[in-house]
């Protein structure tokens, strides 16, 4: 059995443990809450610009819309860009991108297909750098997310794809679900193949202006744009949600760890007193005789 001292300092890290593991917790949680309110929040916005290019694109004769965005140069590399954090200590939210990434790097090379990847945080770029080549990063979305940062990314992309750099973009990501719950989300970004909704084109006789075609025009871009924003805020918030429960199992296992050493500890220190007492009387009894 360990002695005292041992068993005091063990119950001593281990609290030092705790206290960091609580208030990560708590910082995860405050963040968390903002970052799921602005998920909800683009929701409707991200949906009601899907119905509107859909009703646009219904009303419209195929072979009328040219938009760069939805041609593609067959022979140019596929990109893939991993969505992922800057720091662990989140359970297996890291991993689990980490995991799926290369699942579909390893598709699109089965194909015969050349493979770039654009790492969005730190822990996917330390990853992907080691077992793929031509791995581009940004870790610096993360430390102001706000549309226009995340704009001046995804306009880059936009404009290397339209430039025949890549065949396809697709995103891989986690979705936000509930705090305790992410969904790991492969999604094509470019070509625009379709827009992801069902909306049945209106029958009412609207007059645009400009022309139908100007304004799809228009809104394509600005769609995979939001798609882009949308899938960085959900990544965020699943980051948080899933760092906060990470936090709240480290934290009771600590205080579980706790309650084992300090019956431990009492044990311990029970024995240590009675073999005293055995000393002493065994003491006392040699005197007598």
């Amino acid at each position: 059995m360990a002695n005292l001292k041992e068993i005091r300092q063990r119950m001593s890290s281990v609290r030092s443990t705790r206290q960091v593991t609580s208030a990560m917790k708590m910082v995860s949680a405050a963040k968390l809450r903002k970052a799921q309110d602005t998920v909800l929040r683009i929701r409707p916005y991200a949906k009601k610009i899907g119905e509107l290019i859909a009703n646009l694109m219904n009303a419209t004769a195929q072979d009328e819309i040219n938009s760069p965005l939805t041609k593609s140069n067959a022979a140019a590399p596929v990109l893939v860009v991993a969505i992922n954090s800057n720091r662990g200590l989140c359970g297996g939210f890291n991993a689990n991108i980490h995991k799926r990434s290369m699942q579909v790097i390893d598709e699109l090379k089965a194909q015969g297909k050349e493979v770039r990847v654009l790492a969005i945080g730190k822990k996917a770029y330390d990853f992907l750098r080691v077992r793929v080549a031509n791995v581009e990063e940004n870790n610096n979305l993360y430390s102001s997310l706000d549309f226009d940062h995340v704009n001046a990314v995804a306009d880059s992309i936009i404009t290397r794809f339209v430039a025949g750099d890549f065949s396809k973009v697709i995103l891989v990501y986690n979705k936000f679900k509930s705090t305790a719950s992410q969904e790991v989300t492969t999604e094509d970004f470019l070509p625009i193949a379709s827009i992801e909704c069902d909306q049945k084109a209106s029958n009412d006789n609207y007059i645009f202006e400009p022309s139908q075609e100007e304004i799809i025009g228009q809104l394509l871009p600005l769609s995979r744009k939001i798609q882009f924003y949308q899938a960085l805020l959900n990544s965020f918030a699943a980051e948080h949600g899933s760092r906060m429960t990470a936090m709240h199992k480290a934290t009771d296992n600590a205080t579980e760890l706790l309650r084992t050493l300090n019956l431990q500890y009492n044990k311990a220190r029970q024995a240590a007193i009675t073999n005293e007492i055995t000393e002493i009387v065994g003491g006392a009894n040699a005197l007598k005789s």
